[in-house]
């Protein structure tokens, strides 16, 4: 019988907040109802803006409200090369493309085509899709223009990817009640895989995270559950068995908002600062 993996995978480009704390111990809640493991994984691709000081403070904050997870640690600045390797498999597949348009460059683009923002498709986080005029570039002007050192980011050719697949794809998810939901990666058109600058993106190390440390239950928040879609496209390409998701419900502020890391009155280092104790976390999220 395969042991339940699960894993609380936070960005250490803030403090944790009460949202965090609610799905790290939902993690640790669901593990130990099922016997599972409970791993720990710092998603810090961002260089800039995730630090080794944020990492400490959440550490502290995990230990202190009383989630415990099997060690080592798993940092994604530290596996750049594992996501290079399968960013070249994609590019030897011909499904992603170098697209060098900026936002200002996608808004323009869309104008020339004679859209306009208003009525251009967005994806499910409400920018703009991106235009297909990069597609169409040859490779002798794709070869030039990166020679040149410009910008550019890979894309995924989602029409070329699809058609490739030409099969409808699903995840188990839990949240509310387990249920079979169909996926809907062409809502995100031609999607980020990867930068310049680094060899990956969120869509991309987290599904090659979860493949290599074999976890089988996602918990996360509701406000990625429409990133599932790209998530399940590229387990697809993979070839890589998808876990069975469960999006939680989020906690929110006062004004019904999503609850955000710049936000100090819900940060768990303050609330720890202020004399909240470990049981009255555990009561404000329910848990």
């Amino acid at each position: 019988m395969t042991v339940p993996v699960f894993r609380f995978a936070p960005s250490p480009n803030g403090h944790l907040h009460l949202g965090h704390a609610y799905s790290a111990l939902l993690n640790r809640q669901m593990a130990s109802e099922t016997g599972g493991r409970l791993l720990l994984r710092m998603e810090d691709i961002d260089r800039e803006r995730c630090t080794p000081e944020l990492e400490r403070s959440m550490l502290e904050d995990l230990y202190w409200i009383g989630f415990e997870w099997e060690q080592p640690v798993r940092r994604q600045s530290e596996h750049f090369a594992v996501y290079r390797q399968a960013l070249d498999r994609l590019i030897g597949m011909d499904l992603v493309y170098p697209a060098f348009l900026s936002r200002g460059g996608i808004k323009h683009q869309i104008e020339k085509l004679g859209g306009n923002q208003s009525s251009w498709p967005r994806d499910p986080d409400g920018a703009l899709l991106y235009p297909p005029t990069d597609r169409q570039l040859s490779t002798r002007e794709r070869e030039r223009r990166i020679g040149e050192g410009e910008p550019f980011s890979w894309r995924l050719n989602m029409d070329r990817v699809l058609e490739q697949i030409g099969e409808a794809l699903f995840w188990s998810e839990t949240a509310p009640e387990k249920h079979i939901v169909e996926a809907r990666p062409r809502d995100w058109g031609d999607v980020i895989i990867a930068r310049k600058d680094m060899p990956t993106s969120y869509h991309l190390s987290v599904v090659i995270d979860d493949a290599l440390q074999g976890i089988t239950h996602v918990v996360r928040g509701k406000d990625l559950f429409h990133a599932t879609s790209v998530h399940r496209l590229l387990q697809r390409i993979f070839d890589i068995e998808p876990p069975v998701y469960h999006h939680h419900a989020l906690i929110l502020d006062y004004d019904g908002e999503k609850l955000s890391k710049s936000r100090k009155d819900t940060s768990l280092r303050s609330l720890r600062q202020e004399g909240v104790t470990r049981q009255e976390i555990h009561a404000l999220v329910g848990l």
